[in-house]
């Protein structure tokens, strides 16, 4: 069961999550932060030290969100090219085009606008996208023991140019709120993945 005080600090993480989205994290201000949360200032420092405290905790939550959404049964699909598509698919019309977080993509967003001005936070966004395409690689090489593959394959080089399509997707329907920006996106990976098929 959870507490008051555990309850307060989630509402700041999910309110301040959406206000990140929006605003970004240098255009966000502690003030919009205690007007989201209806908090003190006294309130909102006895959860976080620091705006930057309540980023991090906020990307963890936007982590959650996005595994659960994209991620969630992808253990029970046993064809590892389909595994990877219908991960494709969630990603594009579930997590992006479901417009989840309202200023769009919150990792693309967060890793343009943190480049250049803080290692360590744009640091954890792009471990995040480097685990995403190494997972993708652990599909391709399962595929791959199994036969599936064409031979000669860079299996690297395919993770990294379907997270890379991926994350161009992201400003593109930013900008547009297109539907077909995200539709080409899965149907164009889509042909792609099966040329790779034996």
């Amino acid at each position: 069961m959870a507490t008051k005080g555990m309850q307060t600090r989630k509402d700041i993480i999910i309110k301040s999550l959406q206000v990140f989205s929006v605003k970004g994290y240098f255009n966000t201000s502690i003030n919009d932060i205690l007007e989201v949360t209806g908090l003190t200032k006294g309130g909102l420092y006895g959860h976080f030290r620091s705006k930057e405290d309540i980023w991090y905790a906020v990307y963890d939550q936007a982590v959650m969100i996005w595994r659960d959404i994209v991620l969630k049964d992808a253990d029970k699909i046993t064809d590892p090219l389909e595994r990877i598509e219908k991960t494709i698919e969630k990603d594009m019309k579930n997590y992006l085009g479901a417009d989840v977080f309202d200023g769009g993509c919150f990792f693309f967003n967060m890793l343009v606008e943190l480049s250049g001005q803080s290692s360590s936070m744009a640091g954890s966004i792009l471990k995040g996208f480097i685990k995403f395409s190494g997972l993708i690689r652990d599909w391709l090489k399962e595929a791959d023991q199994k036969e599936m593959l064409k031979d000669g394959l860079d299996l690297d080089e395919i993770a990294h140019f379907i997270v890379i399509s991926l994350n161009g997707a992201a400003p593109l329907y930013a900008a547009t709120r297109d539907s077909r920006v995200w539709k080409q996106t899965i149907s164009q990976l889509h042909y792609y993945i099966n040329e790779l098929r034996r």
